[in-house]
């Protein structure tokens, strides 16, 4: 009976006028019902189906977000045409491996809150960096213009200024020493200098001696004794370098390592002394002031930060005064060792006492270059 009724619809003409509309047939009721009847037998054998195909169609059919839903006929207007990507709903993702359906729902939304709240912490946290960085520029450049302020007001004489006298002599004495010091250390540079290009004209001397002997036989002797002589008087020239060049060292360490080091303790207790000054002065220039609420307020807090610069000054000056301490005991032993030193030496060598110059060198633990270096130990380490 279908496949009767089918087969009649599928030979049927349908006419078609000159404006495309189908006629009015005699046998519409017949393909409708055709129509009915192949739609019920579908609808049972699709139903076996249909969960099959639709796995098909989410593994291997098209992508839903590229198709259309066209509602109309061939030849329509674009309003017809409606995009699956405008289509809401819960999305549905394929794993072919396992055969299940993994519902993927809000995790375009996830992805772009978390990539969000990222870039937020991110721009946070940079901006704290600037804020940071704002702060600590502004808390320079008003500590920069209370110092210079008062350091203007102090050459002028309008500002008063924190002395502690004894310490400030200790100070100067301090800085009176190391220049004459460092006289004393650019004099035994010379001295050593200018010594050590004596025994190198002596070991010439003695040498071209020596060749003359074996050269001229009759001035052998006379040529043999200066010979013998200028070798002698380099070799102790050799020992005097080495207790001058340990007296250079232990002058040098003391000016430019010791003495320095307390010099630039003594310009940090400067400094802070300058700014203890300077917001001594801001806090009591504010308490002539009016003492409203707002006037109060930055009180307090001038009065917090004269608090922090006094603690800062009083640490520093404890600082300096105990450096200066034993800056004073360490040049005393230092000094008293070396100035021996240099005594013993120069006596000993213009004396021309061997044993008495070899025995200074052995008292102070000084080691000589090994004899017949090429080069001397002092100058090339200059």
């Amino acid at each position: 009976m279908t496949d009767s009724i089918m087969s009649k619809a599928a030979t049927m003409e349908i006419p078609i006028n000159s404006n495309g509309d189908t006629g009015t047939l005699p046998e519409d009721d017949s393909l409708e019902q055709a129509a009915n009847l192949q739609w019920s037998l579908d609808e049972q054998v699709g139903s076996s189906r249909g969960t099959r195909d639709l796995q098909q169609v989410m593994v291997s059919g098209p992508n839903l977000n590229e198709t259309s839903i066209v509602s109309g006929g061939y030849g329509g207007t674009a309003e017809g045409i409606i995009p699956t990507s405008s289509i809401k709903g819960p999305a549905v993702r394929y794993n072919a491996e396992f055969n299940k359906r993994i519902p993927v729902t809000g995790l375009g939304s996830n992805m772009h809150h978390s990539s969000s709240s990222s870039s937020m912490t991110a721009e946070e946290a940079s901006r704290g960096v600037a804020v940071e960085k704002l702060e600590t520029v502004k808390k320079w450049g008003l500590n920069t213009y209370k110092c210079t302020k008062q350091m203007i007001s102090e050459r002028f004489g309008r500002g008063s200024r924190t002395v502690d006298l004894e310490l400030e002599a200790q100070i100067e004495v301090l800085r009176d020493t190391k220049k004459k010091y460092e006289s004393v250390l650019r004099l035994a540079r010379a001295l050593t200098n200018h010594f050590y290009n004596m025994v190198q004209t002596q070991h010439a001397l003695g040498d071209t001696f020596a060749d003359l002997s074996q050269k001229s036989p009759e001035l052998r002797d006379e040529f043999g004794y200066n010979a013998e002589t200028q070798k002698l008087l380099c070799k102790n020239g050799e020992t005097l370098l080495g207790a001058i060049n340990f007296f250079v060292s232990s002058i040098n360490t003391l000016v430019n390592k010791t003495m320095e080091d307390s010099l630039m303790t003594i310009k940090m207790y400067e400094n802070a002394r300058l700014e203890f000054d300077a917001y001594r002065s801001d806090l009591e220039e504010l308490s002539l002031g009016p003492k409203d609420a707002v006037a109060m307020a930055r009180i307090d807090a001038a009065q917090q930060l004269y608090q922090v610069q006094k603690d800062k000054y009083e640490r520093l000056r404890s600082d300096v005064i105990i450096k200066l301490k034993f800056l004073e005991e360490n040049k005393v032993k230092v000094m008293h060792k070396q100035l021996l030193l240099f005594h013993n030496a120069i006596s000993a060598y213009f004396a021309g006492n061997q044993q008495q110059l070899e025995q200074t060198l052995k008292q102070f633990n000084i080691k000589l270059r090994p004899p017949g270096a090429d080069k001397p130990s002092w100058l090339e380490e200059q």
